[in-house]
């Protein structure tokens, strides 16, 4: 039988989270340490955080050992009433060798509480009420709906944009489905965050130029991007919503995982700017935002709860695509690639 209360621990979980947030795992990189000096280091509690290391412990992330109390750097007693008594013991913990992914930046943004990690677990408290109403509660729980959240709070924020930008390795250039380069001169990255996608998209293609599409919040650091790809001199960037109208008459409009943040609705009215803006001649290639099998329901899930969005099958994807007045003419693994309806002519 299925152990439910197992399935529903909510301690290992927070035990996981608060020892990332402290930096335990950076203490202990170089060899073990006491309870007490881990405390004094990371300035918690010692006997909570014992608590919290050897829960851990159960879970193979740390070991532990026990001290004597003068190796722990703690005089012993003057004089001890049974002296056949054990001494006093400090709890001493390692980093066992699964442990050592804590170390990775990337995993600590995930599950820093103090960052976007930690937004991103309380946000599952408003389940219940994203179920019930298929919208997101984020506001029930932070005051604010997710994106107006980030822009109230610009350590959250930047967290979100390191956690969402390149430290996930370099982004992959060839985004077309087909490989089909021929004829592309200009590209618009919409929503493109810090412009790693459109900087490496230039960097491998010298004839083509490129313009970002985002919030000044996120667009403002994409300038040093495009210095470092060394692509400045054919890079724009456009500080703006791509709910408003879009740079038109681009050959290639990239909308690299940006539909899965919004619903039906507001995915729909993307689509139709990135449409208005591609003309009679350019195309709409949607990115890394298309499920081969059915969709992940944890992702999914956690999409709902944020900011209303989902991942999304292909066959849904393609939907929103004809609904946004466009036609499909290429699919790959990663990429779906469109044209407004009216530029396709019938065989």
């Amino acid at each position: 039988m299925t152990d439910v209360f197992a399935l529903a621990d909510l301690c290992t979980p927070w035990c996981l989270r608060v020892a990332v947030t402290l930096g335990i795992a950076e203490q202990l990189a170089d060899g073990p340490r006491t309870a007490a000096d881990l405390a004094e280091r990371v300035n918690a509690d010692a006997g909570a955080l014992t608590f919290v290391l050897r829960q851990l412990a159960t879970r193979g992330l740390f070991t532990e050992q026990a001290e004597q109390a003068e190796q722990a750097g703690q005089a012993a007693p003057a004089e001890t009433p049974d002296a056949t008594a054990p001494k006093a013991t400090a709890p001493t913990f390692a980093l066992a060798d699964s442990a050592k992914a804590l170390l990775d930046p990337a995993v600590k943004l995930g599950l820093d509480v103090d960052g976007i990690g930690g937004r991103m677990a309380q946000s599952w408290t408003t389940l219940l009420a994203a179920v019930r109403t298929g919208e997101p509660a984020y506001a029930e729980r932070f005051g604010l709906p997710f994106w107006a959240d980030l822009d109230a709070h610009p350590e959250i924020a930047t967290s979100f944009d390191e956690l969402m930008g390149p430290g996930h390795g370099p982004a992959d250039p060839e985004v077309l489905p087909a490989g089909d380069w021929d004829g592309v001169r200009t590209v618009v990255d919409v929503g493109g965050g810090t412009g790693s996608l459109l900087a490496a998209v230039l960097a491998a293609r010298p004839h083509v130029t490129g313009t970002l599409v985002d919030l000044p919040r996120v667009a403002a650091g994409a300038a040093e991007v495009f210095a470092a790809a060394g692509v400045a001199d054919r890079a724009t960037i456009e500080q703006r919503s791509f709910f408003d109208p879009l740079p038109a008459g681009a050959d290639l409009y990239l909308l690299s995982k940006v539909l899965g943040d919004w619903g039906d609705d507001d995915a729909e009215a993307i689509l139709r700017r990135c449409a208005e803006a591609a003309g009679e001649r350019g195309r709409v290639v949607i990115v890394g935002d298309t499920s081969e099998g059915p969709p992940n329901p944890e992702s999914g899930l956690l999409m709902l709860v944020l900011v209303g969005g989902r991942e999304r099958s292909r066959g849904e994807v393609h939907d929103l695509v004809r609904r946004a007045g466009l036609v499909v003419t290429r699919t790959g693994p990663r990429a779906t690639e469109c044209r407004p309806s009216g530029s396709v002519t019938s065989p």
